[in-house]
C-alpha cells in the first residue's frame, strides 16, 4: 500500500537523485540532464517552502515526489516524479490527486502544470486541461535547453474545487455504507405494471455503487464481477470499498437478508458511517433503527403527486409552470371511453399507472396510434392492469422537430433535520414515456426553463419536507415548446439522474471542475461475453475514452449475461462535443464486440 506524507528536510538530496533518474527514464541525454539539474534540484529548505510531499510504499521506500507552489487563487504543481521502477503503478496518479486536494484546502483555484512532452498523456487522464500561453520562462535553463532538444514543455491548468456543499450534506462529505434495495422499494407498491420477478431491479442495484461521491461498503443482492468493481474504483479514485453482495436469490428484501447475518448488520449499521439506500421501506427502517413514518412515500403516487403541484400552483408565483390535466378513472372501459372521446377530438392522451419505474407503465397515445391500434378498446387490452389515469398530453419542442431538450428534472434531498437541499437540474432522455438516461453539469438545462425548474423544485421539496417525507426525491418535467414546464411526478427515491450528480461531483473534486456526465441506461452488446472478456471491454473503453479526453465507467455490469446483453455506463466530458462523441464511441465498440463471432 502507496501512502503520501510530507517530505523531511534531510531527505532532499535523496528526492533530487529519484526526479534526476525519473527525468532521465525518458531517454534524454547527458547535455539535457546537466542542464535540468539545477532547477530541478530539492534544498533541503524547499522541503516546507514547496510543500513537497513524498509516495512511500509498504516498505518504507520512498518512489515519488510531488510539490504544490506559489500563493492562491494560483499555483503551480512544480514537481511531479516517480521512481522509474514504481512507474505505471499508480503513483504519480495517488501523488496528482492530493496535491489536488491540498490546493482545495489551501484555496487555490487555478492550478498550472508544465509537463515533460512524455507526460501529457497522463496530465490529460488525469483531466488537466492543455492552454495555449507559453510553458515555461525563456531566460529559464531547462526550458532553453529543452527548446535546444526540441522537447519544449507543455502547459496544462487545473481548476481545483471542493466537494459540491449539497453533497457535502448529502452524507456530511464522507464515505458511506451504500444498500442496493431497488427491488425492495418497488415491491412495496402492489402495481402490475412493477416487474414481480424483480429481475430489472437487481441489475439496477448495481447503482449502489454511486449512491454517494465516496462509499465504504456496498451492499448487493446479486453477484457481481469482481472485475467491474476495481475499473469503477480505479476510476473514481475509491480505495478500501468493501463489497457485500450475493445475498438474495429472488425474494426482493434486501434490508430483510442483512438482518438475518447479524455480524453483517451489526458491521454495517455499527460503522458510524451513514447507511443509504435506493430509496425507504419499512425493512430499511428496522435495519437503520430509524422509525417509519406512515404516509412518508405518499407522493410517489402519481396522482398525489399531481395533487400537490396543484395546491403549489394554487398560490401563485410560478408562471414558468402549466399543470397538465388528470383524471382518476374508475376502471379500464371508462379509461376507454375517455381515451375515444379524446380521440375523436383529435387530442393526444397519456395513460399512467398509480406507480411505474423508468416510465413503466406510461404510454402516451396519439390519435393516430389509437386508430393504428384498433380504437380505445384494443388499446386499453394491451395494457397492464390496475388502477389508471388519463392525463393531458402536452405537446412540446419534440413534437414539433424542433431542437431542445423536452424531457427535464430537477434532483433535490431532505435532510434528517427537515432542511430540503437543492442539487441541481439535468436533462432526460425519454423514448416513448421510458427513460433511458440523463445528462448533468454545467449549462445542461437552457438558460429559459433554469430559473422555473429550480424556483419549483425547491418548492416541491419544501412540501416533502413538510409532509415528514426525508430522503432524496426528483421532480419531472416536460416542456410545451412556449418556455413553459409542465411536472409530471416524483420521484421518492435516487434515480439515475442522482447517480449522474453524484459522479460529476466525484469528478470534480477528483480531477477539477466542470465535468458533464451522462448516464446511458442501456447500451447494447453485440454479443454475450465470458466475465473475462466484459472485463477487458470495459477497460478498453476506459482506455478509448481517455483518449478523446472522456471518463467512462461502468455502472451495471449485470446486464450483459442476459439473453440479450447490455451496459449501463456513465460518460463524462468537459464538453458537450466530447461527451456525445464518447457515448457514440462507446456505444459503437459495445455493439461490434458480436463481430469477433463472426456471421450469426
Amino acid at each position: 500500500m502507496v501512502k503520501v506524507r510530507a517530505a523531511r528536510p534531510a531527505e532532499a538530496e535523496d528526492l533530487t537523485g529519484l526526479v534526476m533518474r525519473s527525468k532521465a527514464h525518458w531517454g534524454y541525454d547527458a547535455a539535457f540532464l546537466a542542464a535540468c539539474a539545477p532547477e530541478l534540484r530539492i534544498r533541503a529548505g524547499d522541503v516546507t517552502a514547496r510543500r513537497v510531499v513524498v509516495a512511500e510504499n509498504g516498505r518504507g521506500e520512498v518512489v515519488g515526489v510531488a510539490s504544490l507552489e506559489g500563493t492562491p487563487p494560483r499555483a503551480e504543481l512544480g514537481l511531479l516524479f516517480v521512481e522509474p521502477s514504481a512507474v505505471g503503478q499508480g503513483v504519480g496518479r495517488l501523488l496528482y490527486r492530493d496535491v489536488l486536494r491540498r490546493a482545495v484546502e489551501l484555496g487555490v483555484r487555478r492550478l498550472v502544470i508544465d509537463s515533460d512532452p512524455h507526460a501529457t498523456g497522463f496530465y490529460r487522464a488525469m483531466g488537466a486541461v492543455p492552454v495555449a500561453e507559453p510553458a515555461a520562462s525563456a531566460a529559464s535553463p531547462a526550458a532553453s535547453a529543452a527548446e535546444a532538444g526540441g522537447t519544449a514543455l507543455v502547459r496544462f491548468e487545473a481548476a481545483p474545487v471542493p466537494l459540491a456543499d449539497w453533497a457535502r450534506a448529502w452524507t456530511g462529505g464522507g464515505r458511506a455504507v451504500h444498500l442496493g434495495n431497488v427491488g425492495e422499494f418497488n415491491a412495496q407498491f402492489a402495481d402490475a405494471t412493477v416487474d414481480r420477478e424483480q429481475r430489472p431491479a437487481h441489475h439496477y442495484a448495481c447503482l449502489a455503487a454511486f449512491y454517494s461521491p465516496h462509499p465504504a461498503a456496498l451492499v448487493l443482492p446479486r453477484p457481481v464481477p469482481r472485475g467491474w468493481t476495481e475499473l469503477v474504483c480505479r476510476q473514481l479514485g475509491w480505495a478500501g470499498v468493501e463489497v457485500y453482495d450475493g445475498l438474495l436469490d429472488a425474494d426482493p428484501g434486501l434490508a430483510e437478508a442483512v438482518r438475518a447475518r447479524p455480524a453483517l448488520a451489526a458491521l454495517l449499521t455499527g460503522s458510524g458511517l451513514p447507511l443509504v439506500p435506493w430509496g425507504r421501506t419499512r425493512a430499511f427502517g428496522r435495519l437503520a433503527g430509524r422509525p417509519w413514518r406512515d404516509g412518508e412515500l405518499r407522493y410517489e403516487s402519481k396522482s398525489a403527486a399531481h395533487g400537490l403541484f396543484g395546491r403549489i400552483l394554487a398560490d401563485g408565483g410560478h408562471p414558468g409552470i402549466v399543470l397538465p390535466r388528470q383524471w382518476r378513472v374508475d376502471g379500464r372501459w371508462a379509461a376507454a371511453r375517455m381515451l375515444a372521446a379524446r380521440t375523436r377530438a383529435g387530442e393526444s392522451t397519456v395513460l399512467k399507472s398509480e406507480h411505474g419505474v423508468g416510465g413503466s407503465g406510461t404510454t402516451v397515445l396519439t390519435p393516430a396510434r389509437v386508430r393504428a391500434a384498433g380504437g380505445a378498446r384494443a388499446v386499453l387490452r394491451r395494457l397492464p392492469r390496475g388502477p389508471l389515469l388519463v392525463e393531458e398530453f402536452i405537446g412540446g419542442a419534440a413534437s414539433r422537430g424542433d431542437e431542445g431538450p423536452r424531457d427535464l428534472t430537477y434532483d433535490g434531498f431532505v435532510d434528517e433535520a427537515g432542511r430540503a437541499h437543492e442539487v441541481g437540474g439535468a436533462v432526460m432522455e425519454v423514448a416513448d414515456g421510458c427513460y433511458r438516461g440523463a445528462t448533468v453539469g454545467p449549462g445542461v438545462v437552457p438558460g429559459w426553463a433554469e430559473k422555473s425548474l429550480t424556483a419549483f423544485g425547491a418548492a416541491v421539496g419544501r412540501e416533502l419536507a413538510d409532509s415528514g417525507y426525508r430522503g432524496w426525491f426528483d421532480v419531472d418535467f416536460v416542456a410545451d415548446g412556449t418556455g413553459r414546464l409542465a411536472p409530471t411526478e416524483t420521484n421518492l427515491r435516487l434515480t439515475g439522474p442522482s447517480i449522474a450528480f453524484m459522479v460529476a461531483a466525484r469528478l470534480d473534486a477528483l480531477r477539477g471542475a466542470g465535468h458533464l456526465v451522462r448516464i446511458a441506461d442501456r447500451v447494447e452488446l453485440g454479443a454475450r461475453l465470458p466475465e473475462a472478456q466484459l472485463d477487458e471491454l470495459c477497460a478498453a473503453l476506459a482506455r478509448g475514452c481517455a483518449e478523446l479526453g472522456a471518463v467512462f465507467v461502468p455502472a451495471i455490469p449485470t446486464g450483459a449475461f442476459e439473453p440479450a446483453p447490455w451496459l449501463g455506463v456513465l460518460v463524462a466530458a468537459r464538453g458537450r462535443e466530447v461527451l456525445d462523441a464518447a457515448e457514440a464511441w462507446v456505444r459503437a465498440e459495445a455493439l461490434a464486440v458480436g463481430a469477433m463471432f463472426g456471421p450469426s
